[in-house]
């Protein structure tokens, strides 16, 4: 779970993380008179996609006048397809200094990883490709920590300012420590910021690993204030892992790995995927009926592509779930099906003995991928 940056901040207090002092409002009216803020303040639109600031999203008010007309200005604004329901307006910082930091999990390697660079307030990955020695990279043990020699070394070799050294060590340690106990999948600031009042978190990217929301009381409370699609709702209802894409071919397959590749295929035939939907191993007949129900909710879904390898999950069981979701029913969109695996036989068999005209059958997954593809354009 992506939180916003208010979110992330409220996790820094905690954490005693120094970051600017701040207030979060949904409307003008709830923007008190005695705010106790001091001008200049920043208005920040809250939304989760980058380049809000290029879009407009941020700006920086040196009285009431342009405070409220930047407050009218943002909250409602359209970024990237999201609107801004909220602002964090917050005092400006008099900055010396810009550095990046991040903390996640590299599964490869089994061990956390902390990226460290002195271009602060660029995107990380334009940081990587122009100036691979300008970001420093350190492998933590799960069992041994980040100890304070290797943060004093990574500080060192990422050419941050030495006058700064302990308040980078103690600002770093405490970031390490939220990333962890709080079970995160991505800690990362960016600026985090040399400033006239020294270190601080000016920014915040924070990640939840949601597999650990029974030891976190407070993530179902964050949970609560992130704008959640209906289809991705109706999926959790249903027990579908189901993720909103910006495509327009549904995919439903069975496991992660092979949905992504399936999403992957989909892409080199031209295509963009709309969704990403497994069903999980051992799918019944109502998993896949359910699935094709969740899909029927987006409106721009204009083709389907199921893609099913039998392990568990049997292929005579999905196909009974095609069949029960599609007889005596006008269909939204042409479906492809492509099954192989356990039961692979009889599955075919009965989409064979129940065919529809809307039902095409591939043989393979590149098929099917340029099947559906050419379907839903």
């Amino acid at each position: 779970m992506n939180l916003f940056e208010y979110q992330g901040k409220e996790l820094y207090k905690k954490f005693s993380i120094p970051t600017p002092k701040s207030t979060f409002i949904k409307s003008k009216s709830e923007f008190p008179s005695n705010h106790g803020l001091s001008f200049p303040l920043v208005v920040k639109a809250q939304v989760q996609v980058g380049g809000r600031g290029k879009a407009g999203g941020i700006k920086v008010a040196s009285n009431d006048i342009e405070l409220d007309q930047f407050i009218d200005d943002i909250l409602g604004m359209d970024i990237k397809g999201h609107i801004v329901e909220s602002l964090l307006i917050e005092e400006a910082s008099e900055i010396i200094n810009e550095y990046y930091i991040s903390f996640t999990l590299d599964r490869s390697e089994k061990k956390y990883l902390m990226m460290l660079s002195s271009k602060g307030g660029m995107d990380i990955e334009e940081v990587a490709e122009n100036s691979p020695n300008d970001l420093i990279k350190h492998y933590i043990s799960p069992a041994v920590g980040l100890i304070e020699s290797d943060i004093v070394t990574a500080i060192t070799n990422a050419k941050l300012d030495s006058e700064y050294k302990d308040q980078l060590l103690d600002i770093i340690s405490k970031l390490y420590n939220l990333f962890v106990e709080n079970d995160c999948d991505l800690v990362e600031v960016n600026p985090l910021a040399i400033t006239s009042n020294g270190v601080s978190a000016l920014d915040s990217k924070v990640s939840l690993d949601m597999n650990a929301e029974y030891r976190h009381e407070e993530f179902q409370e964050f949970e609560k204030d992130i704008p959640i699609p209906d289809s991705e709702k109706f999926a959790k209802s249903k027990g579908l892992n189901f993720i909103k894409l910006d495509g327009s071919v549904g995919i439903i397959g069975n496991g992660a790995g092979l949905v992504m590749s399936t999403l992957d295929v989909v892409v080199e035939h031209g295509g963009k995927a709309a969704n990403f939907l497994d069903i999980g191993g051992g799918a019944k007949a109502e998993t896949v009926t359910a699935a094709l129900e969740v899909l029927e909710t987006e409106d721009d879904v204009k083709s389907v592509l199921i893609n099913i390898f039998g392990g568990i999950t049997r292929c005579d069981l999905v196909a009974k779930g095609i069949v029960e979701a599609t007889s005596d029913k006008e269909l939204k969109w042409p479906i492809t099906v492509r099954l192989d695996g356990t039961n692979s036989k009889e599955g075919l068999e009965i989409l064979e003995k129940n065919k529809n005209k809307n039902i095409t059958i591939s043989g393979s997954m590149d098929e099917a991928a340029r099947i559906a593809v050419k379907g839903g354009q």
